[in-house]
C-alpha cells in the first residue's frame, strides 16, 4: 500500500458499504486507494466483523469512552495520523463531524447518502428516515449521493448522484435495499477511486 492513498472508513452499523469498497478494492476497481482502518462509535458493529474479516485493522471510539464531541475527535484525529490516512469515508456513520475536524480534513472526507440531494438530506435525515420521507411525499424518483463532507450536515460538495426508479408497493425498507444495490454500493466505490486517484498526484 505504499504507493497508494490510505483509506479509514467510518462505521456505525452492519457496514454494507465497507463492503461494496473491500469488493471494490478485491476486484481492482479501487486501485488508487487502500482500506487501511475502520472505525466504529458501537462496539458492537458488524461493519467490525466485516473488516476484520478482509484483515483490515480496527478501533472502536464509543460514546461512552469519549462521551464529548472533542475527546472523540481529539481520538479520532491521533488514530487517523498515527496510520498515515489521506482519506476518510463515511460509510452508514452515524455521529455528526465539527466544523474544526472537516476543516482539518477539507475535501479528504466523503459521505453517501440515500437521497438526491438536496432533497431528504441534512440533520435528522439518516437511514430509513429517508426513504420514509421520499414515499411520503410521493416522489416518483430517488437515488444515492456522494458529497465531500463539511460542517454543514449533507451540505458539502457533490461529487456523484444515480437516480432509483420508485415502484408501487415500495415500503421504506424495499426502497433502502433498492438504492443501496442500484446506487450506494456502485457510487461510493467510484468516488473513492476517483478521490485517491486525484489524491495520490498530490
Amino acid at each position: 500500500m505504499e504507493d497508494k492513498v490510505k483509506i479509514a472508513v467510518l462505521v456505525s452499523g452492519g457496514g454494507t458499504n465497507l463492503q461494496a469498497l473491500l469488493d471494490a478494492q478485491k476486484s481492482g476497481a479501487l486501485h488508487s486507494g487502500g482500506i487501511a482502518l475502520v472505525v466504529s462509535n458501537k462496539e458492537n458493529a458488524y461493519a467490525l466483523t466485516r473488516a476484520k474479516n478482509a484483515g483490515v485493522p480496527t478501533a472502536v471510539l464509543s460514546k461512552s469512552a469519549y462521551p464529548t464531541q472533542k475527546a472523540f475527535e481529539d481520538a479520532l484525529c491521533s488514530l487517523l495520523e498515527e496510520n498515515d490516512i489521506g482519506l476518510v469515508i463515511l460509510a452508514g456513520f452515524l455521529r455528526i463531524l465539527s466544523a474544526d475536524f472537516t476543516r482539518r480534513y477539507d475535501k479528504r472526507i466523503l459521505n453517501v447518502h440515500p437521497s438526491l440531494i438536496p432533497s431528504f438530506c441534512g440533520e435528522g435525515f439518516y437511514g430509513l428516515r429517508v426513504h420514509e420521507a421520499a414515499l411520503q411525499r410521493g416522489v416518483k424518483v430517488t437515488g444515492a449521493t456522494v458529497h465531500f463532507v463539511n460542517e454543514i450536515p449533507d451540505g458539502g460538495e457533490i461529487l456523484l448522484q444515480k437516480a432509483v426508479e420508485i415502484l408501487p408497493g415500495d415500503t421504506p425498507e424495499i426502497l433502502q435495499k433498492r438504492v443501496m444495490e442500484q446506487a450506494e454500493w456502485i457510487l461510493l466505490p467510484q468516488a473513492a477511486e476517483q478521490v485517491s486517484a486525484a489524491l495520490a498526484k498530490q
